[in-house]
């Protein structure tokens, strides 16, 4: 098979592509420019796509002895990914960047130009197991990023590779110091790859201005605040909100409204809730018929709840919760699974929370 293997210069991606050249498959790496400035973005624990990854990402190209190239998407990214981002913020929702960038650029922009180019599938290093066209969760449930991989189509999922959906993220840096990569030992990078120094606030009030407006007390309906833009919270939220309430009690973001500028809060026992509403999902498979039982995953690093799940009249679904979930934001991703101890939990498919 030939294959193309994304190398974002991690230790993931050269551990995938070295298994993809083990099984005999015909492999090309491909490094993807993302950033219109990638001196600006750093590598290490918090941000990615710098210089040093694509030279690192060759490097182990050049170990493996496959051919390599760097595809400058940066123009792509910015629209699809960053602008994006922006806009779910503008409008009050809180969006997962990772998923849209799965969605529309690893598995869109660059799965149709390598099958244009003649390759049969791309390879990555997600950690989560396809087999069958079938999408899993990893055997290693701390590292698992099927959540992130939940809004993939089943074309999309039929020209995917992941090779370390069976392999445990010990065993992958072992793997990796075995060979002799540099980046054994690499730190993983985290939070948003635009936003390298972790400021999402500041990012943000950076592209959107400010736009002051009103905090107000769900229960009271007293103005205890101010703020200097809606984008700046996100349903749940309770850190940095400095509030003057006179109970002393915390309070958590409970709504953002962007027209009227107003972010209500209230304290803990009001963030529960117990039914989520979403719009039209995307499955990986089959559409199932409903209602169903299943388990929803609210958020990348979230704990799964038992669900039902019920067709909405507008398209989307109504997803019953057996136990109350805490901050809930409209733009947050619910995917889906089916249960299966035995062979990783199915992923059913995703779908936009909506309220």
């Amino acid at each position: 098979m030939r294959v193309l293997a994304a190398m974002s210069g991690g230790v993931d991606s050269a551990v995938a592509a070295a298994l993809a050249v083990d099984a005999g498959h015909d492999v090309t790496g491909v490094h993807l420019a993302l950033s219109p400035d990638r001196q600006t973005l750093r590598s290490g624990a918090r941000g990615c796509c710098s210089v040093e990854d694509a030279h690192d990402a060759r490097r182990v190209a050049d170990e493996l002895g496959i051919p390599f190239y760097v595809w400058d998407l940066a123009d792509r990214f910015r629209e699809d990914v960053v602008e994006d981002f922006v806009a779910e913020y503008a409008a009050g929702r809180t969006p997962n960047p990772c998923l849209r960038c799965n969605e529309r650029i690893k598995f869109t922009a660059v799965l149709d130009r390598a099958r244009a180019l003649g390759f049969d599938a791309v390879v990555t290093g997600h950690h989560a197991r396809l087999a069958d066209g079938q999408l899993r969760r990893s055997v290693d449930a701390a590292k698992d990023q099927s959540y992130v991989l939940g809004v993939l189509t089943a074309e999309q999922l039929a020209g995917a590779r992941f090779p370390l959906g069976s392999t445990t993220k010990e065993r992958v840096r072992a793997i990796a110091a075995e060979r002799g990569f540099a980046v054994a030992t690499k730190p993983d990078s985290h939070d948003i790859c635009f936003i390298p120094d972790g400021d999402t606030r500041g990012f943000l009030t950076r592209r959107l201005g400010a736009a002051p407006g009103p905090v107000v007390d769900a229960a009271t309906g007293a103005t205890v605040g101010s703020h200097e833009g809606t984008h700046g919270f996100t349903v749940g939220q309770r850190r940095g909100l400095g509030l003057a309430v006179g109970d002393q009690r915390p309070r958590y973001v409970l709504s953002i409204e962007p027209v009227t500028r107003t972010v209500t809060v209230g304290t803990a026992e009001l963030t529960g809730v117990d039914v989520v509403r979403t719009g039209p999902p995307t499955w990986t498979g089959p559409a199932p018929a409903l209602p169903l039982r299943a388990e929803v995953q609210l958020r990348a690093h979230g704990t799964p709840v038992a669900c039902t799940v019920d067709a909405a009249p507008d398209g989307g679904l109504v997803l019953t919760l057996a136990r109350s979930e805490r901050g809930v934001a409209p733009g947050q991703s619910a995917v889906l699974y089916a249960p299966d101890p035995v062979r990783g939990d199915l992923v059913l498919g995703q779908a936009p929370v909506t309220r």
